[in-house]
């Protein structure tokens, strides 16, 4: 069953259950207020016939006024003595010498109550008559209730036609305002189909309804889906790319050197050249292994208490090492730090951002390198002089994956455009962030910040 006929039934449903509540409250209300009219006309007759009336010196009722008993055609009345024969009629049943209500004859309060005598329903109230503490026979007024019935037939009929006809026409109105609603879901499942079809992740569904309701709410989440959908299966394009020419480059080498080493024999300068590229892929598989570990956030961690500013001069020494004359690595403040973290992991955090500003900066820049505490975490700046990060490359740094055009040419001792999203995915496991700021031309600045607090998802205030 469709969802449209699901909603079609379930809403004509709800409508015929709640006419078919206020159609049986209608039809009891106006039974009640029929009948209770018809009591009051039963009672008024017995009033009237009681003051036109006199009691005999034998203790029986004389009617002195026997007209008024005829003041509507449909009320029939009988007196019967106290020995329980018929004394008096109203004209319209006296040839009728049963009593009216033969169950409540002796009854010794009034009673109202439904027969059926000749299949003629009647109302008849039975009146018993005291004449100071004795009892003086009973007074039966009656009337018909054929009219009543067919009053409450009439009007049940109608009911049920008129609850019919509203169901249909809120099922034809359903099925039409609900086609009409779940249209743009048709449009949805259309364009996935198309996509999954063409391959095409660039499409996105149209919609021109009202964008802050459900269908609209739907149809941007797809399309949002759909746009992530094709920054990743993009991203993994280019880095399959990227890996395919990183592996190419240093297996032509060892296939190279391992051919020359089979015609001359062995050399130096051949084996070392081998062992160079294997400890390159050796570095990118490390690199592809720790990544995944860390999408599936299977990190492992190391925790135990870190001093960060030895950790931090530690890096500097090893850095220097590698910036060598090219670039001036300075210090421009440190405070003295203690946190719970997995040293190792952090040290390749810092070991990645600032390779990475040696790597573009200059000949003869400086690399700046500031430790400091900020509320309750600490932050670590990491700042250089280079070309800086091109505006539409910077949203996308850490993503993974992504590598920007200008990185694309790697040299023998680069990385392999996974460095800044190993580095977030570390920084992240341990309740940090990292925040970059770059302008083309004028640098690029990092900043590390990291809980001071034992617990590491703690989170961190924006700044």
């Amino acid at each position: 069953m469709s969802l449209r006929l699901r909603l079609t039934f379930l809403y004509t449903s709800l409508l015929g259950g709640i006419l078919l509540l206020f159609g049986v409250l209608i039809y009891l209300l106006v039974g009640a207020f029929l009948r209770n009219q018809i009591d009051r006309t039963l009672a008024q007759t017995v009033t009237t016939i009681l003051t036109n009336s006199r009691v005999s010196s034998v203790g029986n009722l004389n009617v002195l006024t026997l007209p008024s008993l005829e003041w509507t055609a449909n009320v029939y009345v009988q007196y019967w003595d106290k020995q329980g024969r018929l004394q008096m009629a109203s004209p319209g049943i006296r040839d009728f010498e049963l009593p009216l209500d033969a169950a409540n004859l002796m009854a010794l309060q009034p009673v109202y109550r439904d027969v059926y005598i000749q299949r003629t329903h009647l109302r008849v109230l039975t009146a018993p008559i005291v004449v100071g503490d004795r009892p003086a026979g009973v007074l039966q007024a009656a009337t018909n209730l054929t009219i009543l019935d067919s009053i409450q037939r009439t009007l049940l009929a109608l009911l049920i036609f008129l609850t019919l006809l509203s169901m249909i026409l809120a099922a034809a109105a359903s099925w039409l305002s609900i086609g009409q609603a779940l249209a743009p879901l048709a449009t949805v499942t259309y364009t996935a189909e198309q996509i999954t079809r063409a391959d095409d992740l660039s499409r996105r569904i149209p919609y021109s309804g009202p964008s802050n309701d459900e269908i609209g709410t739907l149809i941007r989440a797809f399309n949002r889906t759909f746009e992530r959908l094709e920054t990743l299966f993009t991203a993994q394009q280019r880095f399959l790319a990227d890996v395919s020419h990183e592996l190419r480059t240093p297996l032509t080498v060892i296939k190279g050197n391992a051919d020359l080493i089979r015609k001359i024999g062995p050399d130096e300068e051949s084996l070392d050249s081998i062992k160079d590229e294997a400890d390159r892929l050796t570095r990118m598989v490390e690199d592809l292994l720790l990544l995944a570990q860390a999408e599936s956030g299977k990190l492992p961690l190391n925790l135990r208490t870190v001093m960060l500013d030895e950790l931090l001069t530690d890096v500097l020494q090893e850095m220097r090492v590698l910036a060598g004359d090219k670039v001036h690595l300075k210090l421009t403040e440190i405070d003295q730090i203690t946190l719970t973290a997995d040293r190792d992991r952090l040290k390749q955090v810092f070991i990645n951002l600032i390779a990475n500003a040696i790597h573009y900066s200059p000949i003869g820049g400086d690399v700046y390198i500031g430790l400091s505490r900020s509320q309750e975490t600490a932050r670590v700046i990491i700042r250089d002089m280079g070309p800086g990060i091109p505006a539409k490359d910077l949203p996308h740094i850490f993503d993974r994956f992504y590598r920007g055009e200008k990185s694309r040419t790697r040299s023998k001792t680069s990385g392999f455009g996974l460095g800044l999203s190993i580095a977030y995915f570390i920084v992240d496991a341990h309740g940090g962030r990292i925040e970059v700021n770059s302008q083309e031309g004028r640098g690029t600045t990092f900043a590390v910040y990291l809980p001071l607090t034992e617990g590491q998802n703690n989170p961190i205030p924006t700044t």
